[in-house]
């Protein structure tokens, strides 16, 4: 992701999908029963730059908060890369209006810097769990992806790599989760979905962004083995995939299904555009949220002896060339969300 504010600013549709999930939160913190004295701790698991997590953990602080003393300690824990901006993020913390802590001096925010496919937390340690739009990026890069950077628009072969590896470390995902959760905690993650055909709603989106690519291979500004080099370590999961590790005998790791659902999340740039009509305010939108969520990654591409300007170039020009398409062919970005509770009972 795009560092300097710029994520905050304009990672729309993961902050949507966030809020869609916020009652499920609320009924997941409210199953919850601390014990009767020591911290709740409270993790988010893919915090990015913080703005998109103020309005959950405030949800999850708040049910808390009826249920135990007002100066027992809550400890929230942001985790992420350790290239996120936490700069950015702290400054959130400390001087949004809407931040969590801003009204109850014995919250504790923190923040750790490590990958979530590792051990973050010691055993039995957290309460509840919050991971969105975050759990869809996969630990590594399975398989180059011909023609294309993102899988599920690629062969059947790079799909099915890219659906054997997401299998791997949805697994691994879990079972580091179910370690770090006390028994009774509640993990809750929200992320991009496909429907069980396969549709996932961004398809032209995806493919105005790849051809935007080959604009910038054309004019030179971008070379072809740059360009084959470039893939997605992101893969949308079905309902089926994000239960499959249920399947045989209900649970995984000691933990169980509370709710598992998949629902269309609006683009609320469509909506704005409804209203004004402007094909311009409609592109320059939807290319910076491509900018701001894919972009870093496909920068890694670039040849390694590219300097900081030039890499900051290929973000401006590959911009641009996605604005100037999509402000042909005006379209709704609409995409899948689901959302899963999962309960620790035993471990």
């Amino acid at each position: 992701m795009e560092g300097n504010g710029a994520y905050n600013a304009h990672a729309t549709i993961p902050a949507a999908g966030g809020q869609s999930a916020l009652g499920i939160l609320h009924v997941a913190a409210r199953a919850v029963q601390p014990e009767p004295d020591g911290p709740i701790v409270i993790a988010d698991y893919g915090s990015a730059e913080g703005k998109n997590s103020l309005a959950p953990i405030r949800t999850a602080v708040a049910s808390f908060r009826t249920r135990c003393a007002p100066d027992r300690p809550i400890l929230v824990v942001h985790v992420d890369q350790p290239k996120n901006d936490f700069n950015t993020l702290f400054d959130v913390l400390d001087s949004a209006p809407e931040s969590y802590s801003a009204h109850d001096r014995f919250v504790f925010p923190s923040a750790v810097g490590r990958s979530f496919y590792s051990p973050v937390f010691p055993p039995e340690w957290v309460h509840l769990g919050w991971s969105s739009y975050a759990a869809v990026w996969l630990s590594r890069i399975p398989k180059p992806i011909p023609d294309h950077f993102f899988s599920l628009r690629s062969t059947e072969a790079v799909r099915t790599a890219y659906a054997r590896q997401a299998a791997g470390d949805w697994k691994r995902f879990l079972s580091l989760r179910a370690t770090e959760l006390r028994r009774g905690g509640r993990l809750v993650v929200v992320l991009p979905a496909v429907e069980e055909d396969g549709t996932f709603g961004l398809e032209e989106f995806m493919d105005h962004a790849n051809a935007a690519l080959r604009d910038l291979v054309d004019t030179g500004a971008l070379g072809a083995d740059e360009m084959a080099r470039m893939a997605l370590a992101a893969y949308p999961r079905t309902k089926q995939e994000l239960l499959a590790p249920f399947a045989a005998g209900g649970s995984f790791s000691g933990l169980t299904v509370d709710h598992c659902a998949v629902q269309v999340l609006a683009d609320p740039a469509w909506s704005a555009y409804h209203v004004s009509r402007d094909r311009r305010a409609l592109a320059h939108e939807h290319a910076l949220l491509f900018r701001v969520i894919f972009i870093p990654t496909l920068a890694h591409a670039l040849d390694a002896h590219r300097s900081a300007d030039e890499r900051s170039a290929f973000a401006d020009r590959l911009t641009d060339a996605l604005e100037r398409r999509l402000i042909d062919a005006p379209a709704p970005q609409h995409r899948f969300v689901a959302s899963i509770v999962l309960a620790k009972t035993a471990g």
